[in-house]
């Protein structure tokens, strides 16, 4: 496999990275609340949604499915298709990927954010520089991640357990000045019974509110 562009590839500055598993193996952890059908459409549904909240940045879904490459594909949406198996070493090739076809910054976000509706403030001041980690309701993982793509030595993708605090150590270890942002929105991501439980039942379409960060 390799990279599949459109041709918004040429453009410069920042690009929006949203990886998507295999339609056929997304949110298996709520295979006890919904069949197959429903989990495979709450996928599409959910990545459709990311990325109609990174219009009109540059928007690319990384993949080793010719399946979600094809729907992305279908949707207008460029593709990376990477060859790397897992999502740390899948994002480290995106990203030299996304750096050879002329972009310096990425906006790296799951694609699991029901309530996401735009991505593009991160691309605005003061959130243009350095490392950004959107964390996710819990405070521990990290939902959506922003960071210059021309770091010599590379940036270091630690998603898994307790990535925003890893995600904040490998950019003061890079010297990078790094922001710790709380956004409600971008903050929900569905993957667990218990996320889909509290989706459902919360009342989590509140007010708009500005993003909060803290350096």
């Amino acid at each position: 496999m390799g990279s599949e562009v459109d041709s918004r590839s040429s453009d410069a500055g920042t690009a929006v990275l949203v990886p998507v598993k295999s339609f056929d193996l997304a949110k298996g952890r709520l295979a006890d609340r919904l069949d197959p059908g429903d989990r495979d459409r709450l996928a599409r549904r959910m990545a459709a949604g990311v990325i109609a909240a990174a219009s009109p940045l540059p928007t690319y879904i990384v993949c080793d499915s010719d399946l979600v490459a094809d729907w992305a594909t279908e949707i207008g949406v460029g593709v990376l298709e990477v060859t790397a198996t897992g999502l740390n070493p899948a994002m480290t090739e995106a990203a030299v990927m996304a750096r050879s076809i002329g972009h310096d910054r990425a906006i790296i976000s799951h694609s699991d954010l029901p309530l996401a509706r735009d991505l593009t403030w991160l691309d605005r001041a003061p959130f243009d520089r350095g490392v950004v980690v959107v964390a996710d309701r819990h405070g521990t993982g990290t939902n959506v991640l922003a960071l210059p793509l021309d770091l010599d030595p590379p940036f270091i993708f630690r998603y898994g357990p307790g990535s925003a605090d890893l995600h904040r150590g490998e950019a003061e270890r890079l010297g990078l000045a790094v922001q710790m942002v709380v956004d409600e929105r971008l903050g929900w991501d569905l993957d667990t019974p218990d996320d889909l439980a509290a989706w459902l039942t919360e009342e989590i379409y509140g007010p708009e509110r500005e993003p909060k960060g803290s350096r």
